[in-house]
């Protein structure tokens, strides 16, 4: 099959590898895992990930209703601010309805009270190398501070959610703060049925210590009475996909840059949101060095600088490895850029376009 650069490569080989360690963990500790749609929500792989994870967690109502509509398995719906519109909707889709605050709670438990119902809690302790998205930063929104508060509306509520983590490969971090999450909110977890520990745990990483994290999520379970939830985005679907490109030019300003037909603005924005360089194959020690750059006007739209063994020219195929979490979900049409296609490679080797972008889905993206 003859593709055309860019795409989105999603290979569930791949993908089966993470699978298959959140499914160990849920057999050696109890915990379940639902998949983070804010990450990943290509629901053409749904089919596969559903095998092996409990249901999906929103941070919306489309992405409640998406659980629902496309996995169908158990669905928790959050969202930093529900209006009444998304809990009229987001009731006929959610599992369990998770709020941000108390004010929202209490506005809205009476329309959800027939649902399971949680309450995001701020611990004040987190893990995370962005202050970005650091959920316990200086004046976060995230979530309720005063354990006092969570404390007085424990009537209303069956469930506890604490997202305290952002790529947390550190297993002693992780263990300190749950020992500390119970120190605090021990005596509410024993009066609730569930608690959430959210996502950003890379649990799916080489070396991480599986049995030391499966045995602390076992007492903890066992010393509270809780059904422990994990959230996974990143640990779910890490190092399944690429986006492939084409070299379009070679330009030179002091530096060799190779300009590639994608954009990181377009489709791979965390990449400057956190100022951090892309991955990418055929990159190394080799003897010819070359920034590569996106063809959007951005001035900063730069992927790295990388060393390959031989030299780029126009018609050069570069592969951005890691590119399966928060890149489909926001790639966006800056410039009328050509939006990659989504293309999968499935287990049994077939390869498969999902999805092809046009010209019509980008004038129907406007108005």
């Amino acid at each position: 099959m003859v593709l055309t650069t860019p795409y989105y490569l999603i290979d569930e080989r791949k993908l089966l590898k993470n699978l298959k360690i959140l499914r160990y963990i849920r057999e050696q500790s109890g915990a379940k895992s639902v998949l983070a749609l804010k990450c990943f929500a290509t629901w053409g792989v749904f089919g596969l990930i559903k095998k092996y994870m409990d249901g999906t967690t929103s941070s919306s109502l489309y992405e409640a209703r998406l659980g629902r509509e496309k996995f169908d398995k158990e669905v928790h719906a959050y969202c930093v601010g529900f209006s009444q519109q998304d809990i009229c909707e987001v009731v006929r889709y959610a599992d369990k309805v998770i709020f941000n605050s108390i004010s929202q709670l209490q506005l809205f438990h009476r329309d959800v009270r027939h649902l399971q119902v949680g309450l995001r809690v701020n611990p004040g302790v987190s893990h995370s190398h962005f202050d970005l998205a650091d959920p316990a930063r200086k004046h976060s929104r995230l979530g309720v501070v005063n354990a006092k508060d969570v404390r007085a509306v424990l009537p209303l509520l069956n469930g506890l959610m604490f997202h305290c983590n952002c790529e947390n490969d550190d297993f002693e971090s992780f263990s300190s703060m749950l020992d500390g999450i119970g120190r605090t909110y021990g005596q509410m977890l024993k009066k609730v049925s569930w608690v959430s520990l959210g996502g950003g745990l890379y649990v799916t990483k080489d070396g991480y210590p599986l049995e030391k994290f499966c045995r602390k999520l076992k007492e903890f379970s066992t010393t509270f009475g809780v059904q422990i939830y994990l959230e996974p985005g990143e640990a779910a679907i890490t190092r399944s996909a690429e986006l492939v490109t084409t070299v379009v030019d070679i330009v030179r300003n002091k530096v060799a840059i190779a300009v590639v037909d994608a954009s990181t603005e377009a489709h791979m924005l965390d990449l400057l949101i956190y100022r951090i360089p892309a991955k990418i194959d055929r990159a190394g020690s080799g003897p010819h060095t070359y920034t590569v750059a996106g063809r959007s006007c951005l001035a900063g739209d730069v992927f790295g600088t990388y060393r390959f063994p031989s030299r780029l020219k126009v018609g050069s195929i570069l592969r951005f490895a890691d590119a399966a979490g928060y890149t489909m979900v926001k790639k966006n049409w800056f410039n009328g850029l050509q939006m990659p296609s989504i293309v999968i490679k499935r287990i049994d080797g077939r390869v498969e376009t999902l999805r092809r972008f046009e010209y019509t889905d980008f004038v129907n993206s406007l108005s």
